[in-house]
Order: structure tokens, then C-alpha cells, then sequence
């Protein structure tokens, strides 16, 4: 199968023939259609995660058709149009039981601790725990953003921030799971102030149903944004991953706020101090999300189906499959607003590109 692969950390992926995976017997092998290009890919290629062992195959935002199915598998056959969320648990441990798999310590994450998803081909292991049917009306490219930012800042909103009408929640970084925050937020009423340093990630923060956005190249963001929402925000999320925007998320919470952190803190971001006496005097809660499991995403696809929320709204641009190295190195150099989603191939219901 073709595939973009990367030899060292930072040197220049190139697409190149590499042998299809191995099905295991719980496992599927899914014909990639569309796949997201994200920021923690980026981080990957850097050198920034220590499960990846090179050469590498980056890519965990994925959507596309069963190729083929481990003989252990029930639930799936191929044919069938899935996704999965960019954590694959393993389905039998005490967490996964609970019914907590995005948190599995025996996960798996395709395009880190085995090749991605920016190739035709991806083993999606623990099939019957990890694959997510894709509704008939939802397109690929729409589908490949829901894997990890659009799933990741579902969960971190409604299952985490549980903002509630008339509420003010600070988004702080406006690219794919910032955006998608804003997106999920302002479905539910809650008044969002959205923070960033691009001009254009604001405008379309503004478009997606932000009410006041705030240029943090201006500086004194605590201030601002405690100005707009009269005393402090009831809730904040860090979208970006950064510890200058964790303190000032903190700082700009009012009395008993609360503060979820999604935004991977990495490099020289990994242990930033954090004010715990700001934390216990004011009350805060500050909770971590990492991503959602597979069988809360129909509470998802249903608003999606419904109309409520669209996906599809945050996707800039779609490139193929050679397209691929370029969108990726060049991710933090020159940050785009909205996602970019790589489209692979294949025609079929739901294509998009």
C-alpha cells in the first residue's frame, strides 16, 4: 500500500509502498478514505511522544470502509463505513469494564504506537470495542475530524464542563479542538469568549458562534476576558496545550469555575507550576479529558445527523494523499484556521473531496 512515512524525527515524510497490515484475530483492517491532520500528529513527528518507533506512519483522525475483520470479531464485516476514536482500548480490563476505554492502560493509538491512518490502509485493533458505525448522511471527510478533536471537545464540554445556558466558557487556542469547543458550546447556549493569537482563527471562532473573541498578541488576556464575562468565566478549556494558556484559563475563572485541560502540554510545556493556592482559595475544579469512548459517540452522531452540530463547518481544505507531508510539517510553522483533512481515496457512499 502506499503511505507517508518518515524515517527520523523532524526530516521530511515522503509517500512510499510499505507492506498492508497484519489483521489479528480481534482486530480490522480499514481502507482509509479520509483522515485528519492534527496537531498531536505534529508533535509525533517531532519527537515530542516516546511510544513512536521509527521508521513511522503518522494519522489517528480516520474514517473509511472494513477491509477486513480478525476471525474473532462479531460486530463488524467488510463493507461497513466506521470510524474510531484515536484511543483503541482493549475492551477487557477493569477501566474498559467500568466502560472508561478512553482512559485504557493498555491502549493502542493508531499512528503512535503503530502506523496511522495517513496511508490506504489501518489496523484498528480491538475492532468490537473500538469501531464506530458512521451514519449514511455523514461524508468521510466530515467523519475523519470526529476521531480525536471534534470527539475530544464533545466529551470535554458536555461531559466534563457541563455549562449550562447563559453561561460563559473561555476557549483558550482556536484550532481544531478550539474550534470544535466553540462549535459544541454555543449548540447549548452558553456564551463563549474565545482566545487566540490569529486573527483569522477568531473570525471563524466569531462564525462558529463565539460572542467575544480576544487577540492574545494584545496581552493582559485574565484581564479581558474577566472584563467580558463580568468577574470571570464559569468555565475554560485549553485547547491549545500550552502552560501560559493553563495559568491564564485558571486565572480568568471566577470564584468555584471550572477548568478542563485538553490541550497536550508537551516539550517544555510538560510540567508547568500551577497556582493550587488560587486553585483551593477560589475552589476551582480542573479536570483532564482525553478523548471520547467509542459507545458515547451516538449521542454525537445524533446531533450531527440532526443538524445541531457540523462538522463539516471546520474544514479549511482537503489535500491527497501526496499532499500529506507538506499540510503536516508545515502545521506549526503556518497554522491554518480550520482543520485539514487528507483525502486518500476510494469511491463510496459518504465520499467527500
Amino acid at each position: 500500500m502506499r503511505a507517508v512515512l518518515y524515517d527520523a524525527f523532524g526530516a521530511m515524510p515522503a509517500v512510499r509502498d510499505v507492506p498492508d497490515p497484519e489483521c489479528p484475530p480481534d482486530g480490522a483492517v480499514v481502507a482509509v478514505r479520509a483522515t485528519g491532520v492534527c496537531r498531536s500528529d505534529w508533535h509525533g513527528w517531532m519527537g515530542h511522544d516516546p511510544s513512536i518507533a521509527l521508521p513511522h506512519v503518522p494519522g489517528h483522525e480516520l474514517a473509511g470502509v472494513v477491509e477486513e475483520v480478525g476471525a474473532g470479531v462479531q460486530r463488524w464485516r467488510p463493507g461497513d463505513r466506521v470510524t474510531a476514536p484515536f484511543v483503541n482500548a482493549c475492551g477487557s480490563c477493569a477501566t474498559c469494564r467500568a466502560g472508561e476505554q478512553q482512559v485504557c492502560p493498555y491502549q493502542t493509538q493508531p499512528g503512535f504506537t503503530h502506523w496511522g491512518s495517513f496511508a490506504e490502509r489501518v489496523l484498528v485493533a480491538g475492532a468490537d470495542t473500538n469501531l464506530v458505525a458512521l451514519p449514511e448522511a455523514l461524508g468521510f471527510v466530515e467523519a475523519a475530524s470526529l476521531g480525536c478533536r471534534f470527539a475530544t471537545a464533545f466529551r470535554a464540554v458536555v461531559h466534563h464542563g457541563r455549562p449550562r445556558p447563559g453561561e460563559w466558557l473561555a476557549v483558550y487556542g482556536c484550532g481544531g479542538v478550539g474550534l470544535s469547543v466553540v462549535m459544541v458550546a454555543a449548540s447549548r447556549a452558553v456564551r463563549v469568549v474565545a482566545v487566540d493569537v490569529s486573527p483569522e482563527a477568531l473570525r471563524l471562532a466569531g462564525v462558529l458562534g463565539a460572542e467575544e473573541t480576544v487577540d492574545a498578541r494584545d496581552g493582559d488576556v485574565v484581564r479581558r476576558v474577566r472584563e467580558i464575562t463580568s468577574g470571570g468565566a464559569h468555565h475554560s478549556v485549553d485547547a491549545i496545550g500550552r502552560a501560559t494558556a493553563l495559568a491564564e484559563a485558571l486565572a480568568g475563572l471566577r470564584p468555584r469555575g471550572r477548568h478542563v485541560q485538553v490541550g497536550l502540554l508537551l516539550a517544555g510545556d510538560a510540567c508547568p507550576a500551577v497556582d493550587m493556592g488560587s486553585v483551593v482559595a477560589r475552589e476551582l475544579e480542573v479536570i483532564g479529558s482525553h478523548g471520547m469512548a467509542a459507545h458515547h459517540y451516538p449521542e454525537m452522531l445524533g446531533e450531527i445527523v440532526a443538524g445541531r452540530l457540523d462538522p463539516a463547518g471546520l474544514v479549511a481544505r482537503t489535500v491527497d494523499l501526496d499532499g500529506a507531508a507538506e499540510a503536516l510539517v508545515s502545521l506549526d510553522a503556518e497554522p491554518r484556521a480550520g482543520t485539514t483533512v487528507v483525502v486518500v481515496g476510494g469511491d463510496g457512499p459518504g465520499q467527500v473531496g
